[in-house]
């Protein structure tokens, strides 16, 4: 059986203001491509269909264009929910669709699996919808610990760990290969930085690599890159890029072959991207500079200016080179020998009023003063303001 692993599709997302369709959908496109080419057997979408729990009219659609499409390569699919999903309206959407095409979102059946045949026989699929402990607790109770008492869900490891124990107990009354899905942080992951959810202080989140035990494939959503924690766990990531953290991480899907035994190999299928993303840092001159222009046109733009002083316009200025310049941050250079005094104790020890200028300019500049043609203005200023004085 050959199976292509997706997820995070986050159909509604924007990148910095702008609307994401137009060039989700060209990737999706690609990705049926793929799934035609590769005569796929069953699409697995791990998670985070849409970025909110409220998507627009425009979703659905772009969503119910992209299950039609992979429903006429002959695929079965497969999608479970994610934290950006409402588990209740997309279990509600898949009552709709025609068969072939399965949306799991419901926690009291995850023993309960999907069943594919090929030529080996069955394939039994456990989704996992993102468990949230606080939710699903009500539901289950731990197993019993030694002392005879079984201790309350709390952690998301922990609610994940019973998870995988209902696919288990599922696995032994469906004979046959398994794959699971799931929705999660698992141990040893890299997140993208200000993108996915942060991990729980002490790793309550973060889920073992032992928990996900017993199935031949698990399929993994949540994180934005592709990972391999084991042979047979694996993140997708997602096959968009969504924040200027996730540029250098490539786009695509694992395709998946199982035969008579189980896992048989992985092959990396890369996805077109629709426009580079490119972070250029220097000072204002030189991100504008011509070799800049040349090279980034056409891209996605984050300029992160280095000037001591904030820019006129930055943005105006950088979208007359950059059409597409979506992000623009001043970080400017620290001094090289920092001054560790705060700003009372410099103007305790400033005698003139140069010196008080300076050390307001050093405060709000992150520790640059006065340039020299900035000092030679104050300087003037304040000698006019001596002469007025002057003649009072």
């Amino acid at each position: 059986m050959r199976i292509l692993h997706t997820s995070d599709w986050h159909i509604g997302r924007t990148f910095h203001g702008h609307s994401t369709l137009v060039a989700l959908t060209g990737v999706l496109g690609a990705l049926v491509a793929q799934v035609r080419e590769n005569a796929v057997d069953v699409v697995i979408v791990a998670g985070d269909v849409f970025d909110s729990a409220t998507p627009a009219a425009p979703a659905y659609t772009l969503l119910d264009e992209a299950l039609l499409a992979l429903h006429e390569t002959g695929a079965t699919v497969i999608m479970t929910s994610g934290n950006h999903d409402s588990a209740a309206r997309l279990g509600f959407h898949s009552r709709l669709l025609r068969d072939g095409i399965h949306v799991l979102t419901d926690p009291l059946a995850i023993s309960t699996p999907i069943t594919v045949h090929d030529a080996h026989g069955p394939v039994q699929f456990f989704g996992i919808p993102y468990l949230e402990p606080a939710i699903v607790r009500q539901h289950w109770r731990a197993e019993s610990d030694a002392t005879g008492e079984a201790p309350a869900l709390r952690t998301q490891a922990q609610v994940m760990h019973h998870a995988m124990d209902l696919v288990r107990a599922g696995m032994a009354a469906n004979p046959g290969r398994s794959v699971a899905v799931a929705h999660c942080f698992a141990a040893g992951v890299d997140v993208t930085a200000g993108l996915e959810r942060e991990v729980r202080q002490g790793g309550l989140d973060l889920v073992p690599l032992t928990s996900f035990d017993g199935p031949d494939y698990v399929a993994l959503g949540h994180i934005h890159g592709r990972q391999q924690l084991s042979d047979r766990v694996r993140y997708s990531g997602a096959p968009l890029h969504y924040s200027f953290g996730e540029q250098h991480k490539e786009r695509g899907s694992w395709l998946i072959d199982l035969d008579a035994d189980g896992l048989v190999s992985t092959e990396w299928l890369a996805l077109p991207v629709p426009r580079a993303l490119a972070t250029l840092t220097g000072t204002l001159d030189e991100i504008l500079a011509d070799a800049n222009v040349v090279q980034h046109a056409d891209d996605w733009v984050c300029a992160i200016y280095t000037d001591a002083v904030p820019q006129h316009e930055p943005m105006r200025r950088l979208r007359e080179r950059f059409p597409f310049c979506a992000l623009v941050q001043h970080q400017p250079e620290t001094s090289g020998a920092a001054d560790e005094r705060s700003y009372a104790q410099r103007l305790r020890t400033a005698v003139t009023d140069i010196e008080r200028i300076e050390a307001f300019l050093v405060h709000v500049r992150a520790g640059h003063g006065a340039t020299e043609r900035e000092a030679e203005l104050i300087r003037e200023v304040l000698d006019d303001r001596v002469r007025a004085e002057a003649l009072v």
